[in-house]
């Protein structure tokens, strides 16, 4: 009877853990799956040209996320510029987070180019404001140094095949990698959207539409863990950069840089010109390293830099040589055409010195030239002020009489002098007319008039 029993007592516990291994084999049959209703939601802004520096920001910005097991990172996209070694980097950082990412080019009217094309394919959920686009006409891909074509179109094919990856791993249009990465493409979000499938995943108004739309969509993560949007009526936390990041990403903009290169040019002159024991220079010296640090963080066209520097050398010339206003054209000539080609184009789409910026110091340096120019001719045009062709025109008084050798007093000393007509008196006054050795040639003064 006991054996019975304990028959019984086993076949109850194994028929037990087989109802529920049965109701277990659902959750085990599908990805594991985390709704993160109480993580933060994080959000950046890239504004200006994305660089090295924005992609520490980014990382750090990742990294902060996924410390506080954030539910989503929006990325604000708004950027019209982008180095693209640079770019390819922070596209495989986003690709590869541990949070959901969401990559969302607004405001309205934003072009975002070939950062929009990267760092849309790699989001977990792409979204696009109206009026918006992204891609642009250029490769969305360049080989940094001068190779075969052979390795050019290994690495061209590279780069389509990890773009059309990560599209179809999120469920997107993949069959514009192909061409965005030879030849260029540009999408407004209409036609992204239009696209079958779209590639994009949302088309939202603003902030506040995006994360009603994001409420409850499923993201799958690179280490195929699964986890689920829990946006609705819940705000977004700025995650700003600090202050070296803010510096840094202020300093790689091309325009900045270029004017702080410009402003430290002006300084080192300055110096030169009017010793200020080393202020100025000082000065300049800072300027030039603020924009050094700016440039190099950009692809520059090393040529197009050194023609900034010949420019600012002929417009210096030419307050010391007597070329007429012709060295400061040729050196504003050099100044313009190298500020629109101090970036290449084909590494950073979009980078550009802006063109106010060019015009505004073309006008000032023409100005500062002109005037330093004005200054010099109307010294030249002058009588001499000091030593013996100083005295040329100067009035003297009689104190020997001219007869008509004698002596006078001018400036505060006396003078053998030769009257050139007649004889003057003692306390009559005499102008000078010119200096030969020590004695000078002088004319009597017939009016009240002339003495003036």
């Amino acid at each position: 009877m006991g054996i019975m029993q304990h028959r019984r007592s086993i076949g109850r516990t194994i028929r037990c853990a087989v109802y529920l291994f049965l109701l277990l084999l659902p959750l085990l049959a599908v990805p594991r799956a985390q709704a993160q209703a109480e993580g933060p939601i994080y959000q950046i802004v890239l504004d200006g040209v994305i660089s090295r520096h924005t992609v520490a920001y980014v990382r750090r910005a990742i990294q902060s996320a996924e410390a506080a097991q954030a539910n989503a990172l929006i990325i604000q996209v708004q950027s019209e510029g982008a180095v693209l070694r640079d770019l390819r980097g922070l596209a495989a950082d986003v690709a590869q987070a541990q949070v959901p990412v969401v990559v969302y080019i607004a405001p309205e009217g934003t072009v975002s180019g070939a950062a929009g094309a990267w760092l849309l394919s790699a989001a977990h959920l792409a979204a696009m404001a109206p009026n918006t686009s992204f891609g642009v006409a250029n490769p969305l891909a360049e080989p940094i140094s001068n190779v075969s074509d052979q390795v050019r179109e290994r690495f061209l094919d590279e780069v389509a095949t990890q773009i059309a990856t990560w599209n179809r791993e999120r469920g997107r249009n993949e069959a514009w990698a192909e061409r965005a990465t030879r030849e260029g493409v540009v999408f407004n979000n209409a036609q992204a959207a239009a696209l079958n499938p779209p590639a994009v995943d949302l088309v939202v108004r603003d902030q506040a539409d995006l994360l009603t739309s994001l409420e409850g969509r499923s993201v799958t993560l690179a280490d195929g863990s699964q986890i689920i949007l829990r946006t609705l009526g819940r705000s977004s936390q700025p995650l700003d950069p600090n202050l070296w990041e803010s510096i840094l990403l202020t300093l790689a903009n091309p325009t900045i840089a270029f004017l702080l290169l410009v402003m430290a040019g002006i300084a080192i002159y300055a110096e030169f010109a009017t010793p200020t024991l080393g202020v100025l220079a000082g000065i300049g010296t800072v300027l030039f390293i603020a924009s050094m640090i700016g440039l190099l963080a950009l692809p520059i066209n090393w040529l197009s830099l050194i023609g900034l520097m010949l420019a600012f050398g002929f417009v210096a010339a030419d307050l010391f040589t007597p070329s007429h206003g012709a060295f400061t054209v040729v050196g504003l000539i050099t100044l313009v055409l190298s500020a629109f080609t101090l970036f290449d184009s084909a590494q950073a789409p979009g980078v550009t010195v802006a063109f106010w910026a060019i015009m505004l110091v073309a006008l000032f340096i023409a100005v500062f030239a002109a005037l330093g120019l004005y200054l010099v001719l109307r010294v030249r045009s002058q009588p001499v002020a000091t030593g013996q062709e100083g005295l040329i025109g100067r009035l003297a008084e009689v104190r020997k009489r001219l007869a008509p050798e004698g002596m006078v007093f001018v400036e505060g000393a006396l003078w053998r002098a030769v009257c050139e007509e007649g004889e003057a008196e003692v306390g009559e006054y005499v102008r000078v007319t010119a200096v030969y050795e020590l004695r000078l040639t002088v004319r009597r003064v017939e009016s009240p008039d002339a003495m003036k």
